[in-house]
C-alpha cells in the first residue's frame, strides 16, 4: 500500500518561470503526493538562467530533488523525456492529474496537435484521451493567434488553462508572494488543501 496520498505528474518545459514549477514541486511533496517529474532540455536552460540551482545529469536528478525538496524515498520519480517505458506513457496507468508548469508555446502547440515527440507530450496526450485532469500553465506575452487557438482547442478538450498571471489583490510584498498566488490556484484545481495564500474575503 502506498504511503502517499495521491500521484501527480509535473512537467517543466522551456517557458520562463521555473520558479513556479519548483515551488509547486515543493508544495506537492509537503502535501504527501508522489510526483512523477519530467523536465525538457529547454527547461534545464531556463533553470540555469533563472535560478541558482545547479542541476545534475538526469541519472542523479532524482536524488538531487529529493534532498533539496525534503522528499521521502520514492516520492519524486524522475522520468527522462525519452523514457517511453515510464508509466505515464501508457493509458493503462494514466496519471490521475498532470500539470505542465511552466508550459511553453511549443509544448501547447504539440499537445493541441496530438504530437507525441517526447514523454511530456505523450503523457499529456494520454491524460487527455483517458479523460483525466490536465492543467497547463502558459507563461508567454503577448499571445499570438496561434497561442490563443491552441489554448482554445485544449480548453474545449477539458484542459485547464491556468496562465501565470498573478493577482495583486492580496497585496503581495515579494516575488515569492506572486509565485505563491499561481501555485495556490494550481493546488486548488488539484483539490489539494493549501494555505499559502489567504482566500478572497478571509
Amino acid at each position: 500500500m502506498s504511503i502517499f496520498k495521491r500521484s501527480v505528474t509535473l512537467a517543466m518545459t522551456g517557458a520562463s518561470g521555473a520558479q513556479y514549477g519548483f515551488r509547486l514541486l515543493e508544495c506537492l511533496v509537503q502535501a504527501e503526493c508522489r510526483v512523477q517529474f519530467l523536465m525538457s532540455d529547454a527547461a534545464r536552460v531556463v533553470v540555469e538562467t533563472e535560478t541558482n540551482l545547479d542541476l545534475p545529469a538526469d541519472v542523479n536528478l532524482e536524488e538531487f530533488l529529493a534532498l533539496n525538496f525534503d522528499a521521502e524515498p520514492g516520492q519524486i520519480i524522475v522520468n527522462t523525456t525519452k523514457d517511453w517505458f515510464s508509466s505515464v506513457a501508457s493509458g493503462s496507468s494514466a496519471p490521475e492529474s498532470m500539470v505542465i508548469c511552466p508550459a511553453s508555446g511549443g509544448t501547447l502547440s504539440a499537445i493541441a496537435s496530438g504530437a507525441s515527440n517526447n514523454l511530456i507530450e505523450r503523457a499529456a496526450d494520454v491524460v487527455i484521451k483517458e479523460k483525466c485532469q490536465l492543467i497547463v500553465v502558459p507563461r508567454e506575452t503577448p499571445l499570438s493567434e496561434i497561442h490563443l487557438e491552441n489554448m482554445l482547442k485544449l480548453a474545449r478538450l477539458g484542459v485547464t488553462i491556468l496562465p501565470a498571471m498573478p493577482g495583486f489583490y492580496q497585496n503581495p510584498k515579494t516575488i515569492n508572494d506572486l509565485i505563491d498566488f499561481i501555485v495556490a490556484r494550481i493546488l486548488d484545481h488539484l483539490d489539494i488543501k493549501q494555505d499559502i495564500i489567504p482566500r478572497w474575503g478571509d
